[in-house]
């Protein structure tokens, strides 16, 4: 069916995921990933909260912390986590603002050293999502 301009109505869409990004989110690839082992099935969430420094918000510290580009010395607290090789699949800013740093096909390394009901290396088969934020205060509802 054709609009009056000529145009098609039935237009394709472009996907919501390609090849395990989120079309809608922002794309800073880090290289603090791997490869999910063979079988490894995603059925983990999990959720943690990040500021740099701890309590301040609205800068880039996060996103140049999981590309291995933060300035240890820009902030002292930055000496307390220098060499940290760490990333998470999203990161969810204060504003709502969405960004992605690791394909969800593969391996982010968020959760450490880590176990779940008896099951350890959660970064094998889950997703690391970040909200800018600190444990002991709330979220702002566009992070919702």
């Amino acid at each position: 069916m054709s609009q009056a301009d000529g145009s098609d109505c039935a237009t394709s869409q472009a996907p919501m995921w390609e090849r395990g990004w989120y079309r809608f989110a922002r794309k800073l690839n880090s290289p603090n990933f791997g490869q999910r082992p063979a079988g490894a099935k995603i059925d983990l969430i999990v959720l943690h909260a990040i500021s740099l420094p701890p309590g301040q918000y609205g800068g880039d510290e996060v996103q140049r912390l999981f590309t291995n580009r933060l300035d240890w010395r820009a902030h002292p607290y930055f000496t307390t986590i220098e060499g940290a090789m760490v990333s998470a699949h999203f990161y969810i800013r204060r504003s709502g603002e969405l960004w992605q740093f690791v394909s969800c096909d593969d391996r982010a390394w968020h959760a450490g050293v880590s176990e779940y009901r008896g099951r350890e290396n959660c970064n094998d088969d889950s997703i690391g999502v970040e909200f800018e934020g600190v444990d002991d205060a709330s979220f702002e509802a566009g992070q919702y």
